[in-house]
């Protein structure tokens, strides 16, 4: 998908804050659209985009249970 999207689950990434995951959402939401920085007609959508993303993966991340994690 995208290289530049690092994992961010314990134990791999300890300490997770949520500029990570925003700085992932960025990234999958550029990925997806083909845009780095979207036109002005588009910012709105592409900014909601992000935070849904963003919302999305707090709340994976919140949920998952890893083993043999402490």
């Amino acid at each position: 998908m995208c290289r530049s999207i690092k994992t961010l689950r314990p134990p791999v990434t300890p300490e997770v804050g949520e500029e990570d995951i925003r700085a992932a959402a960025l990234q999958y939401v550029r990925k997806v659209s083909g845009f780095r920085a979207p036109a002005a007609h588009n910012q709105e959508v592409f900014d909601e985009a992000v935070d849904v993303v963003a919302e999305a993966t707090a709340r994976l991340l919140d949920g998952l249970v890893v083993r043999g994690a402490k």
